[in-house]
């Protein structure tokens, strides 16, 4: 009985140290990867259960249009590049919001031979938006994973500010290589301005993981100013006092470095 005893009084300092270690390796897994079941719980209209996010961090690149006084027209398009940076978090299985800055070209000739007129300008661009997606996803509910659609159409509707930066001239031809136009007196001297602008648009994106997204995504902005082509009736270089907008059309990735 002794002997037992003195067995037992030498093994339990041991199994408490095993055990403290152990309780103390479930505690940190469990922070560093706590479960869907530790996130907060959300229910849509119907009651079911969905988790918000995850981050995603966006990226894109593609084209720049002008509609303005000179042409609405595509033929008359001197397309500049557009690009972009930004941030999607998704709120609800429906409903995503986000932030985006963009750097873009724009340039055209006038559809009018007689005027002879053409701009260039460079643009950044700075929106906040809300993004809808009118079909259902699985994978934004709480169901396993694989479960989410392939395909997501979506609209997207934003308010930002726009620093423009235009030059006009005298000509029909891009500037580049071997034309140097000379550029007209400036409509205002305190370029680049800055312009209210309401972008409307429509993109679709392809789930290529569960981290990564494929989004081509065309977009509208409609702006407060006649001169984003520094052409308008201040100088009568135009007698339209219609507002200037701009289109960019670009292919975006969407990355979720956090998502399960």
């Amino acid at each position: 009985m002794l002997s037992v005893f003195v067995i037992l009084r030498s093994f339990l300092p041991a199994a408490a140290l095993l055990l403290t270690a152990a309780a103390t390796h479930s505690a940190v897994a469990q922070s560093a990867d706590p479960g869907p079941e530790r996130r907060p719980r959300h229910y849509d209209r119907q009651g079911r259960l969905y988790y918000r996010g995850p981050m995603r961090f966006t990226l894109g690149g593609g084209v720049g249009y002008y509609n303005g006084d000179l042409t609405s027209s595509l033929a008359d398009q001197f397309l500049g590049p557009s690009l972009s940076a930004g941030m999607l978090y998704q709120f609800h299985p429906h409903w995503q919001v986000g932030g985006e800055v963009s750097y873009l070209q724009l340039g055209a000739k006038d559809y009018l031979p007689e005027r002879d007129l053409a701009f260039q300008g460079k643009n950044g661009v700075g929106t906040a938006f809300v993004r809808w997606e009118p079909l259902r996803d699985p994978g934004a509910y709480s169901l396993p994973a694989g479960q989410s659609s392939i395909i997501k159409p979506y609209l997207k509707l934003g308010v930002g500010l726009a620093l423009y930066s235009p030059k006009s001239y005298k000509g029909t031809e891009r500037p580049g290589g071997n034309f140097t136009p000379a550029y007209l007196e400036p409509e205002r001297f305190d370029y680049p301005a800055l312009a209210l602008v309401l972008p409307v648009g429509v993109g679709v994106t392809v789930r290529l993981t569960s981290r990564l997204n494929a989004t081509i995504e065309g977009s509208y902005s409609l702006t407060t100013t006649d001169q984003l082509d520094d052409i308008s009736p201040a100088l009568g270089r135009s007698s339209s006092s219609l507002n200037d907008n701009y289109g960019q059309l670009e292919l975006k990735l969407e990355y979720a470095p956090w998502a399960r």
